[in-house]
């Protein structure tokens, strides 16, 4: 029974220096970036100002910034030429904001707009609608497909348009 027993010893010991042998031990760490929050916040108002003003606020329910780009639910931003901005959900990457769900955006003066989708540039100030959209002013209302506007100019180009619009009658 004792050499049977040496014999299983000494083949264990070479299946153990084999796989010694064979399998490679490195506390490198893979390729791929691990992405990590950098921020997290609840029902938090961020506030971006200069030294001569209040450039713009945006509130929500619920952010995380993860690799340079912030998440936030239930969003809403404001500027100086906009009154409001809201959304389901927005992702912001460096000047650009996606926003996605039910998007509204309320005017100082000028039309307020609802849309699925938008894309806003902070730098520019113009807000591309990339779903169907309806603008109202008072009684008018346009509703289209897609639509640039510029925030600033408050000028705003729609495709394939359908519209009512009221225009003030002069008396002679």
């Amino acid at each position: 029974m004792g050499v049977k027993l040496e014999l299983l010893l000494l083949v264990l010991i070479a299946v153990m220096f084999m796989l010694g042998y064979t399998v490679k031990l490195s506390d490198e760490v893979s390729g791929k970036p691990i992405a990590q929050k950098e921020m997290q916040f609840t029902d938090a108002t961020l506030t971006e100002v200069n030294t001569q003003k209040l450039l713009s606020t945006l509130s929500g329910t619920y952010g995380v910034r993860t690799g340079g780009v912030l998440t936030v639910d239930n969003l809403i931003y404001h500027t100086d030429s906009i009154e409001r901005i809201w959304a389901d959900r927005g992702r912001y990457v460096g000047e650009t904001a996606y926003l996605d769900g039910r998007v509204r955006v309320k005017q100082k003066e000028g039309f307020n707009y609802s849309a699925e989708h938008a894309v806003y540039n902070k730098k520019t100030g113009v807000l591309d609608i990339t779903s169907k959209f309806t603008a109202v002013l008072a009684k008018n209302i346009v509703h289209g497909n897609t639509a640039h506007y510029d925030t600033r100019k408050k000028i705003l180009f729609a495709k394939e348009i359908n519209a009512v619009l009221y225009t003030a009658q002069t008396r002679e």
